[in-house]
């Protein structure tokens, strides 16, 4: 508790051990500071907007598993438990909840029992003889039934999250938001300052009298529509005082520091909030770029391990449609380009543009389209025409 709140205390106790303290000063308000925690760090609006464009983005993502070949297997049962990890939670819910303690703690164990898979909390983890233990309420766990996801800072124990990273500047802007709010809701904090010519007595019962039946006049006005006549006697006078919530200064900070807690999350929020105004696609492949991939490919390798061992050759990947982000007018123009070049026919551009890979020799092959020829030399790239005689025969009909 710092000086200032030891003063007021004090001050509190002994005002309130004169009897007339309750009657004429018990009209008062208190500001309280807001502290982050796991029930109100959500409350900035700007913490959770970001956040469920990164964690939703992933949680939409397909969970495959791939053999060394690229080819993907469904009926194993690391796909059957990330479809249902546990009896509380979908295979949607515990994605986007672990994306969210991964952003907000920096680090997050899921816990593979029994293929059931868990999020615990408060889990204390060591590295002893280069080997990393851990420990939930005193009680170790096998280090194969569980794995350490870290948002690596510059420590080979410990991830870093918002609440460490932006502690001061998230506890700034939520108690800045926080004063904006409790004003306007407790109606803009109006306050009056009552003025008397002669001195307050305690023992004046008609003086306390008047200055209560005031302070009763003030606090019935409850909306703007009410108008309240006090009239008042020789000596006594009502001034209203200025808040000292200054709008336009919080909203000056607001919109400096509240940009940053995006910058956190590893989002520069001027960029996308302007790309979201303009393109949305491209906002979408902007959050992806700069968030999404580095949390997804490190999740890839946690789970992978959790479930598949340090020696397998097959992975765990999290695979988004890129054409997700893209409108539909981009998309038909693709589907036109397919049917008139054949564009996806080669495996590593099929992949690009988010479809299967068909792994077959002719699809391994680079082919050029016809359109990229030149007239008169279609026989190098088209082999729809029987047999080498015709194709001379036509360009040299072509060439005269």
């Amino acid at each position: 508790m710092g000086l200032r709140d030891r003063f007021s205390n004090f001050l509190y106790r002994q005002m309130e051990k004169r009897g007339w303290f309750e009657d004429i000063y018990s009209h008062t308000v208190n500001y309280g500071s807001h502290y982050i925690n796991d029930e109100n760090i959500l409350e900035s609006s700007d913490v959770y907007e970001l956040m469920q464009d990164i964690s939703n983005q992933i949680m939409l993502a397909d969970i495959v598993l791939e053999d060394k070949d690229g080819n993907e297997i469904n009926d194993h049962p690391s796909i059957k438990s990330l479809k249902n990890p546990n009896s509380y939670l979908t295979g949607s819910e515990f994605i986007k909840l672990m994306t969210n303690t991964y952003l907000l703690e920096g680090e997050v164990f899921p816990l593979l029992n029994n293929k059931e898979l868990h999020l615990p909390a408060n889990v204390q983890c060591e590295i002893t003889n280069l080997k990393q233990r851990f420990k939930i309420n005193g009680v170790e766990i096998p280090s194969e039934m569980i794995r350490q996801v870290k948002n690596v800072g510059t420590n080979h124990l410990r991830g870093v999250g918002l609440k460490t990273l932006g502690k001061d500047t998230l506890e700034g802007v939520m108690n800045a938001e926080k004063v904006l709010t409790d004003k306007y809701k407790k109606g803009g904090f109006l306050a009056f300052l009552l003025k008397l010519d002669a001195h307050i007595n305690p023992q004046n019962a008609a003086q306390s009298k008047l200055i209560n039946a005031i302070l009763d006049q003030l606090e019935a006005i409850d909306e703007s529509r009410t108008v309240k006549l006090i009239p008042l006697g020789k000596g006594y006078d009502i001034d209203t005082l200025k808040s000292p919530i200054e709008d336009d200064k919080i909203l000056a900070y607001l919109n400096v520091y509240k940009k940053d807690l995006g910058k956190f999350l590893g989002i520069n929020v001027d960029t996308y909030t302007a790309l979201m105004k303009s393109d949305l696609e491209k906002a979408m492949m902007y959050l992806h770029n700069k968030a999404v991939r580095p949390i997804m490919k490190n999740f890839e390798d946690h789970l992978s391990l959790l479930f598949l061992g340090s020696n397998s050759d097959k992975r765990l990947k999290f695979k988004i449609n890129i054409l997700d982000f893209v409108t539909y007018s981009t998309k038909t123009n693709i589907g036109y380009n397919i049917v008139r070049t054949g564009i996806t026919s080669p495996d590593n551009v099929a992949d690009m543009l988010g479809f299967p890979k068909q792994n077959t020799p002719e699809t391994q092959a680079i082919y050029i389209s016809n359109d990229l020829s030149k007239i008169g030399e279609k026989k190098a790239t088209d082999d729809s025409l029987k047999g080498g005689d015709e194709g001379e025969k036509e360009t040299g009909d072509e060439d005269s």
